[in-house]
């Protein structure tokens, strides 16, 4: 069934489809369509259930940030069998997109062209939206700094990251954990010398947050790119400031990725690839913070998930929960039973009882 749907959205604009997916989805959501969806596409097993700082998963797998950026799925995600869901990023200040192109497809690389660039209506439009509402699985909300030409210092950044945590934080939002992004490598306004790939940077950062004596989880999105001493670096800077976890990883910046298929990156000369092309550096950073970290840091696995064995590997590399946008792009909704279902049987087979078994399964 999918496989024929693809073939026709795959002729369509991959902006144009995202944007009406988010639509359908949202309707769904509003006209309670779950209850009908649900047989279909959710899986559950007890194997799967898991309590991670006072939150209750069913199962570990979530949609990764950057698919729901305004808020729209929250009303059906756990009906096609998704555990969690981060929204966003979201931004203080609103912002429309990067120039187009945003969104395109590599097949042969089975990745994603990105290029939205924290595209969002902002935190105070945000939380208007989810005022009060209920949540049938853990939701995040994702953070970063607005995309703004007005943003010309670090600490007008950091000030710009703050605002935006207070609104949420004095709102009634019942979102059971914040991510903070610290990696999208597709912001093209303000100063180009704002980063929080170095220790100092990001100890400000992570200081001025403190600040704000939030109690609900934050778990840091990672950069893939850098090299395993500087990853490291940030990790003590991380746990330093007690942060509950982290994310691996955010997006493929280099091009001569060897995943990805020349013609394919030619096609886009802006914009950076999620999906396959990130697995591996994705897997290495995941078993990096486990072996180092562990101990300290909660650690989500994302990048590259197309199957349960995708996810397994992740998983017994030191990844606790496992994030995806880009698989369900390419295999369908269907892809989150499917993997939970093949998650559930590998324990079995195995000998395991519960998903908490397996986390590092590679080190011990």
């Amino acid at each position: 069934m999918y496989k024929l749907l693809k073939s026709i959205l795959f002729k369509i604009d991959a902006q144009r489809v995202h944007e009406a997916a988010l639509s359908f989805g949202e309707n769904l959501g509003r006209i309670k369509a779950g209850v009908l969806i649900s047989p279909f596409y959710s899986y559950k097993h007890e194997s799967l259930n898991q309590s991670i700082h006072g939150m209750a998963f069913s199962n570990p797998i979530g949609l990764a940030a950057g698919f729901d950026y305004n808020a729209q799925l929250t009303g059906i995600l756990s009906s096609i069998g998704f555990g969690f869901e981060t929204i966003g990023t979201i931004t203080n200040m609103p912002y429309e997109g990067n120039p187009m192109p945003r969104l395109g497809r590599l097949p042969k690389s089975k990745s994603l062209m990105v290029n939205k660039g924290f595209k969002n209506k902002g935190a105070k439009n945000i939380v208007e939206k989810l005022d009060s509402k209920k949540f049938k699985i853990p939701i995040g909300i994702s953070i970063g700094r607005t995309n703004s030409a007005l943003l010309q210092t670090q600490e007008e950044s950091v000030t710009d990251i703050v605002n935006a945590f207070k609104t949420f934080e004095q709102a009634n939002i019942n979102n059971a954990y914040y991510e903070l992004n610290i990696s999208c490598p597709n912001l093209i306004h303000g100063n180009k010398s704002i980063t929080f790939y170095n220790k100092e940077n990001l100890t400000y950062l992570l200081d001025e947050v403190s600040k704000l004596k939030i109690t609900k989880p934050i778990f840091a999105k990672m950069p893939i790119v850098l090299e395993n001493d500087k990853i490291l670096e940030l990790l003590q800077v991380i746990t330093k400031y007690n942060l509950n976890g982290v994310i691996f990883g955010n997006l493929e910046t280099r091009r001569d990725n060897k995943f990805l298929d020349p013609s394919e990156v030619k096609l886009f000369e802006v914009g950076n690839f999620s999906g396959k092309p990130t697995s591996q550096r994705s897997n290495e950073l995941i078993e990096l913070a486990f072996k180092n970290f562990g101990h300290r840091l909660t650690i989500i696995g994302c990048g590259g998930v197309f199957s349960g064995e995708d996810a397994y590997e992740k998983i017994i590399r030191g990844a606790t929960l496992i994030q995806l946008v880009t698989g369900m792009v390419y295999e369908g909704p269907r892809l989150i039973s499917n993997i939970n279902r093949y998650l559930a049987n590998r324990l079995k087979q195995d000998g395991y009882k519960k998903i908490s078994d397996i986390v590092g399964l590679n080190f011990r």
